[in-house]
């Protein structure tokens, strides 16, 4: 490891003990840096602010490969990262956008921590404020901006104006901060909606739309709903999009699974909502074939981790981790096993705030199998048998192992000669070591 990120780890460890609490739903220590930094959020590039439970990374994806297709410069800042926390800011670049380099995150990070002066403040709101300061020195033409987790409290929601805001499929998590209900949960993640900024919402339950709604209609925000002003679905192997001002025939999207056609679909409606940044729709249709996401049903075909199973194996990735996204993923292996039929064998690990019984059910039926397993160097882990327990409980056949190496081998032994269809998946920072294990 080099001196560069050791001084970017030393700082991101320091700065997580200003404060006793890992999330503080408020914004005053956030409105109190950025005033003491010259208030950089005031000069970022047109935005694109993004809300939602399942699917804004894919939708900042699409928006970010759309763009540059395009020959657009682009900022983008998503959480969490998988390996390396300088992944979760993307400095324009052309042709693409990259992270940004490890000593220049470690020169904002101190200035930020020395302006910051000792006060408290949350790990996020620093490296969020720390953000802005990158973005607001570095040209570039648009910014895709993520929320950490709800909108009217988030970090990120200090934006007074952004280009469009988006809100993609809300369902039940982190309940303990953002309510127990879908309604309650929409409602916070409705915060980020500004007047007169156009909201583009993606597929939501009835009581999730209703309550976008009520609030898009309170702040006077025009919005515009998947499935109602806008569509996207596949047709004889091609995405076709519509909205008021016309049909766009695309290729699928790179990125796998039915529910990636609505994640596309709802990122075309929000560029072409931007009129500030005008695209053809051959940028459009070459952002959806060269798009990137790692870990959202991503198969890893080389590596130590592949190496260990059967010829023809397959080894399959995802950080899905609620019932919505079980539901999407069961559909995808559902499709896999239609096409091309092997047994599946799932290795799970979870967080203890996540439903896992209601993430394991969809997959009833479909999984031969269960390995449990902890998040490495995670003490807010469900542990390996009470997760099987929840795989038991949803119906599934279920065991706790000691580790990943050793949950793959007895997955790969399960099926005898048959080479098995294995899916990690149940947490992002499950995936996060994944990658990191297998290079």
């Amino acid at each position: 490891m080099t001196e560069k990120i050791e001084a970017s780890d030393v700082i991101l460890e320091r700065v997580t003990k200003l404060h006793s609490k890992l999330i503080d739903l408020s914004l005053d220590r956030t409105w109190r840096l950025l005033k003491a930094l010259g208030h950089p959020e005031r000069a970022l590039p047109p935005t694109f602010h993004i809300a939602g439970t399942n699917g804004k990374g894919s939708v900042s994806a699409y928006l970010r490969a759309c763009l540059e297709a395009g020959g657009y410069g682009v900022h983008s800042y998503t959480s969490p990262h998988l390996v390396r926390f300088h992944e979760r800011i993307r400095l324009a670049g052309h042709p693409k956008s990259a992270p940004i380099d490890e000593a220049l995150l470690s020169s904002l990070l101190d200035e930020c921590e020395r302006v910051n002066a000792g006060e408290p403040i949350t790990f996020f709101e620093i490296t969020t404020c720390m953000a802005f300061l990158a973005f607001s020195r570095a040209k570039a033409d648009a910014l895709v901006l993520e929320v950490g987790m709800g909108g009217r409290y988030d970090t990120t929601n200090v934006i007074a104006r952004p280009a469009v805001t988006i809100i993609t499929p809300v369902d039940l998590d982190h309940q303990q901060f953002l309510g127990d209900t879908i309604t309650e949960i929409a409602g916070e993640k409705a915060g980020i909606l500004k007047p007169g900024v156009t909201a583009v919402i993606g597929p939501q339950t009835d009581e999730g739309r209703a309550a976008i709604e009520r609030h898009a209609a309170d702040v006077g925000a025009p919005v515009l709903i998947f499935g109602q002003d806008f569509s996207a679905h596949e047709e004889q192997g091609h995405l076709i999009y519509q909205d008021d001002d016309g049909l766009l025939d695309l290729p699928m999207p790179r990125l796998l699974g039915r529910h990636q056609i609505d994640n596309a679909g709802t990122a075309i409606c929000a560029l072409r909502q931007a009129s500030m940044l005008p695209l053809e729709t051959d940028a459009i249709a070459r952002g959806l074939r060269e798009v990137e996401w790692p870990a959202r049903m991503q198969r890893l075909t080389h590596g130590p981790l592949v190496a260990r199973l059967p010829a023809h194996s397959e080894l399959w990735l995802d950080g899905g981790h609620n019932p919505q996204a079980g539901r999407a993923v069961a559909h995808v292996m559902a499709d896999l096993a239609q096409s091309s039929p092997r047994p599946l064998v799932m290795i799970v690990g979870m967080k203890e705030t996540k439903d896992a019984k209601g993430f394991f059910e969809p997959f009833k039926g479909l999984a031969l199998h269960v390995e449990t397993v902890a998040i490495p160097n995670d003490n807010a882990c469900l542990p390996p048998h009470v997760l099987a327990e929840a795989a038991t409980a949803a119906g599934l056949d279920a065991t706790p192992a000691a580790s990943i190496e050793l949950a793959l081998d007895r997955a790969a032994a399960r099926t005898g000669r048959e080479p098995p269809r294995i899916l990690i998946c149940g947490s992002l920072y499950l995936a996060g070591v994944v990658l990191a294990e297998n290079g």
